[in-house]
């Protein structure tokens, strides 16, 4: 009992210098009630940290594995406040300045009173990871990617999602707009910028639940054809196109998008570039290429992150990054927009329009996380407590993350060259009547 109030009593005193020297505006509440500061008034945000095993786990691998296990199983979790709060009132110190500063005689002293304390448990995420490896490109290895992060459950994407169940960037005429309203501005923008006419043959890769098809077809007179590797979303999508009546216009094949045969007129592959892998973007460029005809139009939109001195700096992972592959999004990489045109021209394509959404995520993604959020006992029941807070947290440091401009979005359209004029109109007056 003597070493555990002593550990209880170091642990506040290095909370209260860390807060007192770096000016962190957050409080803490600590395993048995007490706070830090003592006066923590009972609405101030605060960190919780549940038991002295979570101090122990971090004391013995401080990386971002472990603080992820310790918050989806409230081991480590916020009062007062969200994620968004916490990141708001984040010291502006550097790194450097704040391990220069930090007494480290007393860090040392009282860390290493846990070093022997048991670090408890659960650990979930030791069973809920997929693929670490860049994709290879296989079909087989593809949907085991695809299937781990989509086929969660489609009741479970409905709790956060818009009504059309579309799970790429919205698009904001204006930045009071609702999330159903920023999807359909985005469905219309996508088939505008193809510049669809009826009776085209539109090939939509990876087409999610079915939203893009269907709506181009009902609005644009297309003939869509759309190819998943998730089961779950063919059946909704199948299902969905029943129920709207669109059978003679919509077909969904749950099949790689590899072993399809052309030629469409247009081409349109909205967030699901990133499951490719980079190491094979010049194969499905060719094969974009192979299924378009002369002069039909692709829709390239995908997530990109800030260039690199080199690419081979690029393809370094963060830890941060290293855990969204492995907990959300295996087999995962992204590239920079320099790369995605340059591959795009080297395999036959002529680049004409290239918009950034970066703003537009930064909102897409805020607006899933306070959904999911507000449907957390649903989301609960149905993926249980730690999936739900897991994604929580991911979609959180998505916002964040576009918003503080680590990372980008851009769609951008293409041609498939041939000689003479590309057949587009000569100004994009068109796409913003």
């Amino acid at each position: 009992m003597r070493a555990a109030r002593k550990r209880l009593e170091g642990i506040r005193e290095l909370l209260a210098h860390v807060r007192d020297k770096y000016g962190f505006d957050v409080g803490f509440v600590l395993w048995d009630g007490s706070t830090v500061p003592a006066d923590l008034a009972p609405g101030a945000l605060a960190l919780t940290i549940a038991d002295e095993g979570a101090i122990a786990a971090l004391v013995r691998r401080p990386n971002v594995d472990t603080l992820v296990n310790l918050w989806v199983t409230h081991r480590l979790d916020l009062r007062g406040g969200s994620i968004f709060d916490l990141v708001a009132r984040k010291p502006t110190v550097r790194s450097r300045v704040f391990r220069k500063n930090l007494d480290k005689w007393l860090a040392a002293r009282v860390l290493a009173r846990f070093l022997f304390v048991p670090r408890g448990g659960p650990w979930p995420l030791q069973q809920m990871h997929g693929r670490e490896a860049p994709s290879r490109g296989g079909e087989a290895e593809n949907k085991e990617n695809v299937q781990y992060h989509y086929d969660v459950s489609n009741a479970f994407y409905a709790l956060f999602l818009d009504p059309e169940m579309v799970y790429s960037c919205a698009y904001f005429h204006d930045w009071s707009d609702d999330l159903a309203t920023a999807q359909r501005n985005k469905l219309d923008m996508t088939c505008r910028r193809l510049r669809l006419q009826p009776g085209e043959r539109l090939l939509e890769i990876g087409c999610g639940w079915g939203a893009l098809l269907c709506h181009a077809a009902q609005n644009y007179g297309v003939k869509a054809h759309g190819v998943t590797l998730s089961q779950q979303q063919y059946d909704y999508g199948v299902a969905k196109v029943a129920r709207l009546g669109l059978q003679d216009r919509v077909t969904i094949e749950l099949r790689d998008y590899s072993t399809l045969e052309g030629p469409y007129d247009k081409i349109a592959s909205v967030g699901m570039f990133e499951h490719v892998g980079i190491a094979n973007h010049a194969s499905y460029f060719a094969t974009v290429s192979r299924l378009l005809r002369p002069r039909g139009l692709y829709l390239h939109h995908a997530i990109v992150r800030r260039a690199k001195r080199t690419d081979k700096d690029l393809r370094k992972r963060s830890a941060e990054y290293s855990a969204l592959i492995r907990y959300i999004f295996p087999g995962a990489e992204v590239d920079h927009i320099g790369m995605s045109i340059a591959n795009m021209e080297r395999q036959g394509f002529e680049v004409r329009d290239v918009e950034g959404w970066r703003e537009h995520y930064a909102r897409t993604c805020k607006a899933w996380h306070d959904r999911l959020e507000a449907n957390r006992a649903a989301s609960v029941a149905e993926v249980g407590e730690a999936r739900t807070r897991l994604w929580l947290l991911y979609l959180a440091g998505c916002a964040l993350g576009f918003e503080g401009l680590s990372m980008g979005i851009y769609q951008t359209l293409a041609v498939k060259r041939a000689q003479g004029y590309s057949g587009l109109p000569p100004t994009r007056a068109d796409l913003y009547r």
